[in-house]
């Protein structure tokens, strides 16, 4: 009988998840049962999409993939509060469906944020008694302290505590970098416990272009730094605006571009129009169908957070999207990330909220022969391909799955 696998993530595609369809269908094609639990979808902008309503309980099924949804409350926006009842009335309504009537699993995936989902994950496994693998990509209290959504110390403390809680009763934790490792062991996990799985990215997707010049760029003339994906606090994107502002007379054929929406894209926008710059433009978020060929007519592919300690042990998603398509990147992300470009020869790393080492990393990469950029980008790919690709990071997991599945039958 094929293994089972119950897979709880409260995002889940048509949403942007990295763990989403395509991690489904790997472990389908590999020989286990899949089903996802999972919400109704309304991240990023907080309200459901189209040709969805909340019941008390949806099932589909995607390339072949058993996915239920169950209910919570649409939210994502400045309201803490909206945010806390979304995460809440996941973990609730995915823990009643775990618990009373999906089909009893072999091994349990929990995906990290929100840590919710982790506590629905294990009270499914103490009643059911399935080991559980929790997939952590932030680290809480961490992240909401760094993010600016929790700042309240006791709050922090008590967070902290039920994340030690849930580490301690899981079978297994997977981390995306190696300084998520390093903290985990710092707070107390054994270290055998700990896997590193780097993320991967939809490579396929992402390579898929339609040859054409996405039409909002046909008329931007110059070297053309992207930042795609979300807009928000700790993404840190006024170094992009104060950068630009320095390149604006000095090297004016430098343009930056930005792709997404998020909380802080209006607060940029009223202040690149004060600016008055003229080589800064903003694109509205597009499906990842889209998404390749903007990246592959931008010239170099832009990285950023804000500065923090978190974020030196973060490597964030697009890290992988973008060596995925093969083009420089420029890194404002200290630690794991910047080591990252720097083993695979692909770029410039450059200190984050600093726009002085950011013009000048733009202005350095454009003043590079061809020849150069091309052997950037190549680098790019090779090592995605070799070290980060979707069946790298799969095989991974699959052996994971099998060792604790196998530990519980002993």
């Amino acid at each position: 009988m094929p293994r089972r696998i119950l897979l709880i993530t409260q995002w889940f595609d048509p949403e942007p998840s990295f763990k989403g369809i395509l991690f489904a269908k790997e472990l389908v094609s590999r020989g286990f049962e899949v089903e996802v639990i999972t919400g109704f979808p309304n991240y990023p902008g907080g309200t459901l999409y189209d040709g969805y309503r909340v019941k008390f309980i949806q099932k589909e099924v995607i390339d072949g993939v058993l996915v239920t949804r169950v209910p919570l409350f649409p939210s994502h926006d400045k309201s803490k509060l909206g945010r806390v009842f979304n995460y809440l009335s996941f973990a609730f309504s995915s823990l009643i469906y775990g618990l009373f009537f999906s089909k009893r699993a072999d091994v349990i995936y929990a995906y990290h944020p929100p840590l919710t989902v982790g506590i629905s994950a294990l009270i499914i496994k103490l009643f059911r008694r399935v080991p559980v693998v929790l997939d952590i990509q932030d680290m809480w209290p961490d992240t909401l302290k760094a993010t600016g959504m929790i700042s309240n110390s006791r709050l922090l403390g008590s967070v902290s505590k039920v994340c030690n809680f849930i580490y301690s009763g899981v079978t297994k934790i997977v981390v995306l970098s190696p300084g998520f490792k390093d903290l985990l062991i710092d707070r107390g996990v054994p270290e055998n416990k700990i896997e590193i799985i780097y993320n991967w990215a939809d490579e396929d997707v992402l390579r898929t272009k339609t040859g054409e010049r996405p039409q909002d760029m046909v008329s931007i003339e110059g070297f053309k730094v992207l930042f795609a994906g979300n807009v928000g606090q700790a993404q840190g994107l006024d170094v992009v605006l104060d950068a630009a502002l320095l390149l604006k007379d000095d090297v004016p054929n430098i343009h930056f571009l930005v792709l997404g929406r998020g909380l802080k894209l209006d607060d940029l926008k009223r202040r690149e129009k004060e600016l008055n710059l003229g080589n800064v433009h903003f694109f509205p978020a597009v499906g990842m169908e889209k998404v390749g060929s903007f990246l592959g007519f931008a010239d170099a592919l832009l990285i950023h957070l804000n500065s923090d300690p978190l974020f030196e042990i973060t490597i964030p998603g697009k890290t992988q999207a973008y060596m995925a398509v093969g083009k420089p990147i420029i890194m404002g992300v200290s630690g794991d990330a910047s080591n990252l470009v720097s083993r695979a020869d692909c770029g410039v790393c450059f200190e984050p909220e600093d726009s002085v080492a950011l013009a000048e990393a733009a202005k350095g990469l454009m003043l590079l022969d061809s020849t150069d950029i091309q052997r950037l980008g190549k680098n790019a790919e090779r090592f995605y391909n070799e070290n980060l690709s979707v069946m790298v990071g799969v095989n991974s997991f699959e052996k994971v799955f099998n060792e604790v599945i196998d530990m519980r039958q002993r």
